[in-house]
């Protein structure tokens, strides 16, 4: 008798622990961020030291807004930029040894390695027009008849000058009705920068390329510099405030790598202290950064009126522009941010495939974007490392946000994406804006599991999300995620610092040049994926990223 009871109720007691089991996984998700946090800490505190983890910044930029943060939370800072035992490692300067050593899922460290793709302006001319060819392609395609941005709606016309075609091109359509304006591929702060205007400029231009390029010393070199650079026309016609040269500062946070975790964050606008004059010879009242507006005399006693908020750019045109040109109500946090949010996310987008990724990684990019008095919105690049200085009043109110909720959400989003659980809702998200989520649209392979199928999408969380950039994204999955498509698969082996060269084809038509040494991580540049496709981007532009000065970008 006893023992028919007790297997009438062994279905009931199994029930009951596969209900208790599911429990504990539910219980598990709910986890708050100050206990995923502590498991992130967790066995990191040496024992009977008092010591807690580790964090190290590498240069001034927003040191001290990251330093207060990292030391609220009990980590310490060490100034030994070879301390492999660190939580967090914020460098203005990539270096080979920080990937090398990097500890996936444990660290978190600052810039993806081949940020290069984005942050360089040779690097996104060739992402964006590969981007263009796959959609060209893509929209022969039924499934893929949605509209998408063209390049040209948003990325003035640019030629590169280290491509000899390119380079004729340029020469032969050059006339004197329209400026422009060349800049070395990967410098910052103004740097480097002319306008070009006459025939006389451009046959000077001309000339020394050649007389460059003939020399024989210039063959034999593996990373040719001097011809890294880009000719971009310059748009004449920009919306003036008070007379003034603008443009706006907007922030690119890729939060998480595994899987990608992209936002978009507002900034600030920059302009010029003197009045723009299209004829003037003198840079500083063309562009806008800090750096060359400190060159006048006057910075002191006026930077104040130099950054404006996003608030008062959004007031001063509606006062001044929404009945004149028919705008619709605060322009600038509707039509504008959309058109940002558009732009941004089909940029990452272009990139996605092949951006070096694993978890700990994050990255900040400052994205610059220019209204002309059409109210067209124009990226003109995007920033590595953007400033995070505090020097006026506007950015001691937004920098400081922007740093602490970037360190939120990459802390946040690196422990759920470790610890496998939903990604949604993020409670440290704040004032950033949710581009892309890829834990419900690409596929990820997991730490210590083979590569899982997405997730189906949560409920919509109470947080700002970018309408118009998930549409913009919905509408070239069918391109970028389709099958067969690149996806990103670091290796799972122990980092391994193997140098490779190898030539590789240039993206935008151009002769081969030969790779650099790779990065030590786990799919180091210029490796190839399932179908074999080389990463973008010339190998130059790093050579001279890493030539960089030690300064930081100039907002």
């Amino acid at each position: 008798m006893g023992s028919s009871v007790e297997e009438g109720l062994r279905p009931e007691l199994s029930r009951l622990d596969q209900d208790a089991d599911l429990l504990e996984e539910e219980e598990a998700a709910r986890l708050p961020v100050t206990s995923l946090e502590g498991l992130f800490l967790e066995g990191d505190k040496q024992p009977n030291s008092g010591q807690g983890p580790f964090f190290y910044i590498g240069g001034t930029n927003g040191a001290s807004i990251i330093s207060n943060y990292c030391e609220s939370k009990g980590w310490q800072r060490t100034q030994d930029s070879r301390c492999e035992d660190y939580k967090l490692k914020w460098c203005e300067i990539k270096c080979r040894d920080n990937y090398c050593s990097f500890r996936e899922g444990q660290q978190l460290l600052f810039q993806l390695p081949n940020n290069k793709l984005l942050t360089t302006k040779i690097g996104l001319l060739s992402a964006l027009r590969e981007h263009a060819r796959t959609l060209s392609k893509a929209r022969l395609l039924p499934s893929t008849q949605a509209k998408v941005l063209k390049m040209e709606e948003f990325f003035p016309e640019t030629y590169r000058l280290d491509i000899r075609d390119e380079r004729q091109a340029f020469f032969t359509l050059f006339d004197e009705t329209q400026i422009w304006i060349c800049k070395p591929t990967a410098s910052n702060q103004g740097k480097g920068i002319f306008l070009i205007r006459s025939q006389e400029e451009v046959a000077a231009l001309q000339a020394k390329t050649q007389s460059i390029e003939d020399d024989p010393i210039y063959r034999k070199m593996p990373f040719r510099a001097p011809q890294a650079r880009v000719v971009q026309r310059y748009v004449q016609n920009p919306l003036l405030l008070d007379g003034k040269k603008f443009d706006v500062r907007s922030y690119l946070l890729i939060a998480c790598a595994m899987p990608y975790m992209v936002f978009f964050g507002h900034g600030y606008a920059r302009l010029t202290l003197s009045l723009y004059d299209p004829h003037s010879s003198d840079l500083s009242g063309h562009l806008t950064n800090q750096f060359m507006q400190k060159k006048s005399p006057l910075y002191m006693l006026l930077k104040e009126s130099t950054v404006w908020s996003m608030e008062h750019l959004n007031r001063y045109i509606n006062d001044k522009f929404r009945k004149t040109k028919g705008l619709p109500r605060d322009w600038v946090f509707t039509t504008f941010t959309k058109r940002m949010q558009q732009i941004m996310a089909h940029c990452f987008l272009a990139v996605k495939s092949k951006l070096e990724c694993k978890l700990g990684y994050f990255d900040l990019i400052g994205c610059d974007f220019l209204i002309d008095e059409n109210f067209k919105v124009w990226l003109l690049e995007m920033n590595s490392n953007p400033a995070l200085h505090t020097n006026c009043e506007v950015l001691k109110e937004v920098i400081p946000g922007v740093v602490m909720e970037t360190l939120d959400l990459a802390l946040e989003t690196c422990q759920k994406s470790l610890h496998s659980q939903k990604m949604l809702p993020l409670l440290s998200q704040r004032r950033f804006v949710l581009l892309y989520n890829g834990e419900t649209t690409d596929l990820w392979p997991r730490l210590g599991g083979s590569r899982s199928l997405a997730r189906l999408p949560p409920p919509p969380p109470p947080r700002p999300t970018c309408e118009v950039a998930s549409s913009a994204l919905s509408s070239v999955r069918a391109a970028a995620d389709r099958p067969g498509a690149r996806k990103p698969v670091p290796s799972r082996d122990a980092p391994l610092c193997t140098f490779r060269k190898s030539r590789l084809p240039d993206s935008s038509g151009g002769s081969g040049a030969e790779s650099e040494p790779s990065l030590c991580s786990g799919s180091p540049e210029g490796s190839r994926d399932a179908v074999g496709e080389p990463s973008l981007g010339p190998p130059e532009e790093e050579h001279e990223e890493e030539q960089r000065s030690a300064s930081h970008r100039g907002s």
